[in-house]
């Protein structure tokens, strides 16, 4: 589901991209409250995943503001976090998952599927804001695909909240959490991938530009 790169790599953050940050960042940290309370009350897995991604999205663009002035191997590295962190989300969904199903928990999908139209809203407003910025350097790319993934998986939430108030069973929740888990794991390995290439670009440019001594 990652979206592939194109067209030169920016050497400085674009013109507006820390005004997006701000936003996502904000939007990210109300949501993740919301949906925090939600999945609690519905026992929905797939809402649950939602909030916690917005909690690691939130983590993640307090961390591109932070290196945003600085260097590229410095965005790099903080692209490889994030990155990191995105496949470990996945994981966790993917533990809970099970461990729901052994449980036979079934969510409420009323709940499900209010809480989750909402956060399409927002996240569609700020996908909106960083569409911009979607092709830019590794730590651009992975705020990109943080907020892109996001909307998928309130489609998909919301999808699943019709499947468990149609059969009434929780396979529709625990498919849709497990879906979530897939994209979160192989949108983070996309975006290690891509902090590797800037990593090792911007050391061989610092190489390049030493002095005989320091090489």
């Amino acid at each position: 589901m990652a979206c592939s790169c194109s067209g030169p790599e920016p050497r400085s953050p674009a013109p507006g991209f820390r005004r997006a940050l701000w936003i996502a960042l904000w939007v990210n940290l109300a949501m993740f409250f919301v949906e925090g309370v939600a999945s609690l009350q519905s026992g929905s897995v797939s809402l649950m995943a939602d909030a916690i991604d917005f909690f690691g999205d939130s983590a993640n663009y307090i961390l591109s503001l932070s290196v945003l002035s600085l260097g590229m191997l410095w965005r790099g590295r903080a692209a490889m976090a994030k990155g990191i962190t995105m496949a470990v989300f996945g994981t966790v969904v993917w533990a809970r998952a099970l461990w729901v199903m052994e449980q036979g928990i079934t969510p409420e999908p009323f709940t499900m599927g209010t809480i989750g139209l909402l956060a399409l809203v927002a996240n569609l407003g700020v996908v909106f804001v960083l569409f911009t910025f979607r092709d830019g350097d590794s730590d651009m790319r992975s705020v990109w695909l943080c907020s892109r993934n996001d909307a998928i998986s309130n489609l998909a939430v919301i999808a699943a909240a019709l499947g468990v108030f149609g059969t009434g069973s929780a396979w529709p929740d625990l498919i849709v959490a497990a879906i979530m888990g897939t994209l979160a794991i192989t949108a983070g390995v996309s975006v290690m991938r891509h902090a590797r290439k800037d990593i090792d670009e911007a050391k061989q440019v610092s190489v390049a530009g030493a002095s005989p001594e320091i090489r």
